[in-house]
């Protein structure tokens, strides 16, 4: 009986070391795994620095997600019911309506220890007046650049586009709001326009400009214009700061029938599954001189007041908001019916472009 129980003990013994071999291997024992963070915005939004730098000091993973444009965003969000992403940056019209379907939180400014150095003119506006939801990332007005020397005129505004002389070198951007709404601002009415019949009259008037255009695309236009395909181009903020960059024999043109302007901010989805990790890399990127980074790497308006010291001297003049700029109008957003009325005259550009 005695060598039996011992026969046992062994085999318990030799059990249980093989189980902590076991757990050892399978990498149990490695300590605390690394947490992951959905990140969710359209494409190049970061410089990479920044992104390993959060990654190193808070010990997580950072999975980037990238949309083409909004609507796509707030679709998947809509499905996610508010959940999978962490944190999402997007434009200030797509957040009032995601804001109104429940699917985002409000922030709790008591860990966003940097929330002060965020600069007053970019708060309080249509799509979060109270400023609980949302941190603003970068502000932005779509401008005309053009080439001279290939055009053989003068470019004072949006109505120039329509100029027989251009005949297949503008390009523009594609977001169907912003062409739109230029049209609109060309027949003296709001980028906001309710009316359903002035929104199809603006739609006739936007089918004449199809012969002058070259290409419509939303990543890196500048670079048709850079390189001498396109002699004009209707370009987002970023695209022009990089345009200039490139290339400074090329004019900037403030359209004279009046400016579109909007706010790009990030927001915490109702549902995100870390949402501790995204007010800490809200915190983080609202350290001055890691927003400096990241204004000068996406090339919009600094929306951060205390990393503009950080800036370079060129950065501080290409990204400070221009006093053009501060009368420009915002796109908001609309009913679903004059929504519906831009879908289709959309469309019906586009396919006359084809």
């Amino acid at each position: 009986m005695k060598n039996k129980r011992k026969h046992i003990a062994h085999r318990m013994a030799i059990g249980a070391v093989t189980v902590c071999i076991m757990v050892l291997l399978s990498g149990c024992g490695k300590g605390k795994e690394t947490q992951s963070f959905n990140l969710f915005t359209w494409d190049g939004m970061f410089p990479q620095e920044v992104l390993s730098g959060f990654e190193k000091e808070y010990g997580v993973k950072i999975n980037y997600s990238n949309f083409d444009y909004d609507e796509d965003m707030l679709a998947k969000l809509e499905t996610a019911k508010g959940g999978d992403y962490d944190l999402v940056i997007a434009d200030d019209y797509i957040i009032e309506i995601a804001i109104g379907e429940g699917l985002v939180q409000k922030l709790d400014k008591g860990r966003l220890s940097n929330w002060g150095n965020i600069d007053p003119i970019f708060q309080g506006h249509f799509y979060d007046k109270t400023d609980e939801y949302t941190v603003p990332y970068g502000a932005g007005i779509p401008l005309i650049v053009y080439d001279p020397a290939m055009v053989g005129f003068e470019i004072t505004g949006y109505e120039d586009l329509w100029n027989p002389a251009l005949k297949n070198n503008v390009a523009l951007i594609g977001n169907y709001r912003v062409i739109d709404g230029i049209v609109l601002k060309i027949m003296g009415k709001s980028f906001n326009e309710e009316d359903t019949a002035v929104i199809g009259e603006a739609g006739k008037k936007l089918l004449e400009l199809a012969p002058n255009v070259r290409l419509i695309s939303d990543n890196n236009t500048q670079d048709y214009i850079v390189s001498g395909e396109a002699a004009v181009a209707f370009l987002y903020t970023s695209q022009v700061t990089q345009a200039l960059a490139a290339r400074e024999d090329l004019k900037v043109v403030y359209p004279k029938e009046g400016l579109g302007f909007g706010i790009m901010a990030g927001f915490i989805p109702s549902q995100a599954p870390n949402a501790d990790i995204a007010h800490k890399f809200l915190d983080y990127i609202l350290k001055p001189e890691i927003a400096a980074k990241c204004f000068e790497h996406i090339g919009y308006v600094c929306t951060n007041k205390a990393a503009v010291p950080y800036l370079s001297k060129e950065a501080q003049e290409s990204l400070s908001l221009p006093e053009e700029a501060k009368s420009g109008e915002f796109i908001m957003d609309i009913s679903a019916e004059a929504n519906e009325a831009h879908e289709r005259i959309w469309t019906e550009f586009k396919a006359r472009l084809d």
